[in-house]
């Protein structure tokens, strides 16, 4: 039972948001096990602490401060020249699976620092090049930061901003193929085959099938190539593909399978006589996709509704910070059009912007559409408290992500005390409002919550510190004294542990 109370409190005691510096900075310097590396990388840290972990020389928790996603990330800049490679691979990609929906953009300076490390640390554990791999498939590079590289005066950041080619602008990508640098040209000129029809044929066979699929769906190919597509039937990729020539669009306008006229159905360079055509369809779902034509008038539009159509309300798609560059995000004029469709397709492609007016946030928080509220609730900044709720309630899917926003409601849960799901009810105990928090719930996780709930009185935490049913979320209690924290740390790290006299449990000194 000691050992069992010891473990509890500490890690009570380090998710604690009223714990204070000192007592956080010895239990990560103490705490037996990996607990000083969960409390770095999973909670909110105050300066102090972080500080302390920035210059910890345990490279384990200088890592785990690395995966940190509470903490504002500018304060994480010092990781990116840590001494040890390992160190800045888990703040260039500090995503364990499964990876959050979220996705915050590192600041620039962490990014140029990374991208133009000489070498990957003192360990020699990884390189740098590793370390830029794992970066760049973190989704922690916003597509306006490989666009202003393409201006840097250090050549390795220019060829960096060749790896999203189809992001530059045309001007952009002239300037690099005719850049000073030689090696800059090189890295300019092995990204253009892909507007390349005759080098796309013959790079077409170096790759896997699964990346032929992806090189058919967005690069220029040649007549001879689009007509080896429709002898190998091999045409999806094609009805997506914005280099398609127009007399194969036509011909895949007519296909026989729904799914192919489908997607060809809301490209924006159709024709007008081929929209009319595909309105008539025998297929629900290519009427629908025709009736959209009006609206996917670029290829940006396109491609923001193809994300959206057919994911369902269960979808947990990554959500990456908005781009602001018209190149690769529709205009606002454009997301309120479809907030006011009569289309539900188009209202979740609004309901999926970040930048919706307030006004038309109200409007969609009462949308009919299930899978409309669901794209506000996960999607928009300010999308209403009482939305966010009741989506948590009704989607578990969706619940890890809700939590993490900062207008989830910390009040009015609550009525859902006696819901059926304890996940449910745990969400309900540790609200502060609630008369009585239901310590002696028949679920482990609704106990721990209920003792953690703040308005528990210090008296009352006494008990439930020595109960091992509770103990863990007693001692994450904000409410509970400071002086008491530190006098449980002190004893869980010296091996004394409080005893009960005389029925009652010992008070805890100072």
């Amino acid at each position: 039972m000691p050992d069992l109370l010891r473990e509890l409190w500490l890690r009570g005691i380090a998710f604690n948001p009223a714990a204070p510096s000192d007592v956080l900075i010895r239990l990560m310097d103490q705490a037996p096990g990996d607990l000083g590396q969960l409390m770095c990388k999973d909670r909110d840290l105050p300066d102090a602490v972080i500080d302390a972990a920035l210059r910890h020389p345990d490279w384990r928790i200088r890592g785990a401060l690395a995966r940190n996603q509470h903490v504002d990330p500018s304060r994480l800049a010092p990781l990116a020249t840590d001494p040890s490679g390992l160190v800045r691979a888990r703040l260039a990609n500090p995503h364990l699976r499964p990876w959050p929906r979220w996705v915050r953009p590192l600041p620039h300076d962490i990014l140029v620092t990374l991208l133009t490390a000489q070498d990957g640390g003192e360990d020699g554990k990884v390189t740098a090049n590793e370390i830029i791999w794992e970066l760049d498939s973190s989704r922690q590079i916003p597509l306006s930061f490989f666009r202003s590289m393409a201006g840097r005066e250090d050549p390795a950041l220019r060829i960096r901003a060749t790896w999203r080619w189809e992001s530059l602008t045309p001007a952009q990508r002239a300037g690099l193929l005719d850049d000073p640098d030689p090696a800059v040209r090189e890295a300019a000129q092995d990204r253009n085959w892909e507007l390349d029809p005759e080098r796309v044929k013959a790079e077409l066979p170096s790759f896997r099938p699964s990346s032929r699929l992806f090189v058919l769906g967005r690069c220029a190919l040649t007549p001879a190539l689009v007509e080896q597509c429709f002898a190998d039937d091999t045409v999806h990729p094609l009805a997506r593909n914005p280099h398609t020539p127009a007399d194969a669009v036509a011909r895949l306008a007519r296909h026989s399978e729904a799914k192919v006229r489908e997607l060809v159905a809301a490209r924006p360079d159709l024709g007008p006589d081929l929209v009319a055509e595909l309105r008539e369809d025998p297929d629900g779902n290519v009427r629908m996709r025709a009736r959209l034509h009006p609206f996917p008038r670029t290829w940006v539009e396109y491609d923001v509704i193809d994300r959206v159509i057919g994911h369902g309300p269960q979808c947990i798609c990554p959500i990456t910070e908005p781009e602001p560059d018209p190149a690769t995000v529709p205009s606002p004029d454009w997301f309120a059009a479809c907030a006011v469709s009569g289309e539900p397709v188009l209202r979740r492609v609004a309901a999926s912007w970040s930048g919706l007016p307030a006004a038309l946030v109200g409007t969609l928080a009462q949308d009919d559409d299930e899978e409309v509220r669901i794209r506000l609730a996960c999607n928009h900044p300010f999308a209403p408290p009482h939305l966010l709720l009741d989506v948590f309630v009704t989607r578990p899917d969706h619940r890890s992500d809700l939590l993490t926003l900062p207008g989830f409601p910390r009040i009015g849960r609550t009525h859902l005390i006696s819901h059926p799901d304890p996940e449910v009810r745990a969400l309900a105990a540790v609200d502060p409002t609630l008369p009585e928090p239901p310590v002696d719930d028949a679920d482990e996780a609704v106990r721990r919550a209920a003792a953690a709930n703040p308005s528990l009185t210090p008296e009352s935490l006494e008990t439930l510190l020595a109960d091992p049913r509770t103990a863990e979320g007693a001692a994450a209690n904000p409410s509970l004294p400071v002086l008491c924290m530190r006098a449980l740390l002190y004893r869980c790290l010296n091996g004394a542990i409080p005893t009960n006299r005389g029925g009652r449990r010992e008070a805890t000194p100072g």
